[in-house]
């Protein structure tokens, strides 16, 4: 009972306590009327070890209950009120919203420059709508701006003289004319080993509506001795015999320009001869008429190819026709990883040869790594036309009444592998084997003319030729350059001995440096492998029965190694120089035909 009383006494103590101060403020602030205040010091608490603080408790209810009476009969009609204070007011504030931040006395007010504005009288338009982008104009490059023209001269050991010149008459996309001409001459140690070279001709390049028209003339002359002999048994006296090729040659071409279109038609002509004699009054004439058509749909290509090869032979002891017409139907298919070509080579010969061959003409193309590495393969075969021509480019020391005899490619085949490898690494390897019948192969005439003259012998039958070849080509930057090719080739022949004259190794070589912008360097490596030529057959009777011997002459292998070097003086002016045949080793490139020694020659370039 008694801890009851207590608990009710205590929260009637905490209720007074709550409401009596509020209360008292607003009776405090009121206008309209006066109010006696009356303050009463604060009761000191009793200590809790004494009992009356129950009933101190129930005192002060009982007097907040009379202040409460009074109070209320005052705000009925009364004039006065009683306010009791009970104790201070102390407001606490808590630490979550006190500010505990000291003032920044630095001045960072930025600095703001004055703005001064220029206004535009321009007309406000509308640029909401699409319009054509103008092509961004290149600068042009000081070293860039080409030189129309274009000549060098110089001179050198062994006699030597050189120039050579370009014409062209500039930057015209629709127009191209211009001409060139060059020279060079060398006498070596031998007696009248003389040989010189000169070229001219004339070009027009232009396009009328939508085909490309090309014409070209020229004029090549070589000369040079029947210098060699066996240096074995060298002549006491002799005089070598002056020989010399006059070449001319003329080429009309159309073609119709390309174009990016679905379905497109394309076609070509060409019309392309030469005349060509040499210092005995042998002569040969030729003239080509070719071209194609085209028709292309979608990924599908068919087209027919077509050829008139007419020659004509003439020296003392014959005068003949040597005519090809050939006939190339094909069909293509075109793909993102592979390429495939399909035909035939029809080939049929009238004047000297009445002859017809057929032979496939087919090609496959597939990429094996795509963009790098792809798998090729061919398999072919064709009529090839003993030229003089083409015998004198590649040894000028034919005798005179060369038999003409056309060799058959009867069937060729290939395959390898080409692509890149890295940037800047291109590379092709080749597997082949070829059937030729009737090779022609050049061979040292014992009886001609001072003993040193080459004839031409055919090797009757069918021979096989297998080999490979490889190039490679590293273009480590714009300013090396390294590029190499290696052959070699295993000969089977039909009734020779030996392919005579014909190496079976050979590796070319070479590197182009650009030290500077000014400063170019150049050099090449050429190695020939050993070949063979033969001595006079000599026919033995013994009896009824007849043998033929002779003895095999090897012409060693040989390397040559040639540099050259270009110095730009200005954009106008430049020098260069040329050593060929570093090594000076003197080889034989014909039997009992020595090339040149060390050489070296240099002079001045100029554009213009």
């Amino acid at each position: 009972m008694i801890r009851s009383r207590f608990i009710y006494a205590l929260l009637t103590l905490v209720i007074v306590f709550y409401f009596a101060p509020a209360n008292a403020q607003n009776k405090t602030t009121t206008k309209n009327k006066k109010a006696t205040t009356v303050k009463k010091p604060a009761e000191k608490p009793k200590t809790a070890a004494k009992k009356p603080k129950v009933s101190s408790a129930a005192q002060d209810t009982t007097k907040k209950s009379a202040q409460g009476q009074a109070n209320k009969n005052a705000n009925q009609g009364g004039l006065s009120e009683e306010v009791v204070v009970t104790t201070a007011y102390k407001p606490v504030l808590a630490d979550a919203v006190k500010i505990r931040r000291n003032p920044d006395l630095e001045d960072k007010t930025p600095f703001k420059a004055p703005l001064t504005y220029f206004p535009l009288d321009k007309r406000l338009e509308r640029n909401t709508d699409i319009h054509q982008l103008q092509a961004m104009q290149m600068p042009k490059e000081q070293d860039s701006v080409p030189s129309n023209n274009y000549a060098r001269i110089g001179v050198g050991n062994m006699k030597t003289t050189f120039g050579e010149v370009y014409i062209n008459n500039g930057q015209d996309q629709a127009l191209q004319v211009g001409g060139f001409g060059k020279h060079i001459a060398q006498s070596g140690s031998i007696p009248k080993q003389n040989e010189s070279r000169d070229e001219a001709g004339v070009f027009i390049k232009g396009i009328v509506d939508d085909n490309d028209i090309i014409a070209r003339i020229g004029y090549n002359r070589r000369a040079t001795y029947f210098y060699g002999f066996d240096p074995s048994n060298p002549p006491q006296a002799y005089s070598p015999l002056a020989q010399h090729f006059n070449t001319i040659t003329g080429t009309v071409e159309l073609t119709k320009k390309f174009k990016d279109e679905q379905n497109a038609f394309t076609y070509a002509a060409k019309i392309d001869g030469y005349l060509w004699n040499n210092a005995f009054a042998t002569k040969e004439n030729n003239i080509v008429l070719s071209g194609f058509v085209n028709q292309t749909v979608k990924q599908f290509y068919a087209g027919l190819g077509a050829s008139l090869d007419m020659s004509s032979q003439k020296d003392s002891a014959y005068s003949i026709n040597n005519n090809l017409v050939r006939l190339n139907p094909y069909l293509k298919f075109q793909g993102d990883n592979y390429k495939i070509d399909v035909g035939l080579n029809l080939v049929r010969g009238f004047g000297n040869s009445t002859k017809a061959y057929i032979f496939p003409a087919a090609k496959l193309e597939f990429q094996v790594i795509p963009k790098y590495v792809r798998l090729f393969a061919e398999v072919k075969g064709d009529v090839n036309k003993t030229s003089l021509h083409d015998l004198a480019e590649e040894n000028p020391f034919i005798e005179n009444n060369i038999p003409i005899q056309n060799s058959v490619d009867r069937l060729d085949l290939a395959a390898g592998l080409k692509g890149t490898v890295a940037p800047g690494v291109g590379f092709k390897f080749t597997v082949f084997r070829n059937r030729v019948k009737n090779m022609p192969l050049l061979l040292l005439d014992s009886n001609s003319y001072n003993h040193n003259q080459f004839g031409v012998v055919y090797d009757n039958g069918t021979a096989t030729i297998t080999g490979v070849n490889g190039e490679l080509d590293v273009k480590v930057s714009d300013e090396v350059n390294v590029f190499g090719r290696v052959e070699y080739k295993d000969y089977k022949m039909a009734s020779e001995a030996e392919p005579w004259n014909l190496p079976k190794f050979k590796l070319t070589a070479g590197t182009q440096l650009h030290i500077t912008k000014q400063l170019s360097i150049n050099g090449t490596l050429l190695f020939r492998g050993s070949t063979y030529d033969r001595t006079t057959p000599v026919v033995i009777t013994n009896g009824n029965s007849t043998t033929t011997t002779f003895q095999l002459v090897q012409i060693s292998s040989f390397a040559n190694l040639s540099g050259g070097v270009e110095y730009k003086i200005n954009n106008t002016f430049s020098i260069f120089g040329q050593v060929n045949n570093i090594l000076n080793n003197n080889p034989q490139v014909w039997r009992n035909y020595q090339a040149y020694g060390f050489n070296i020659f240099g002079g001045v370039g100029a554009h213009f």
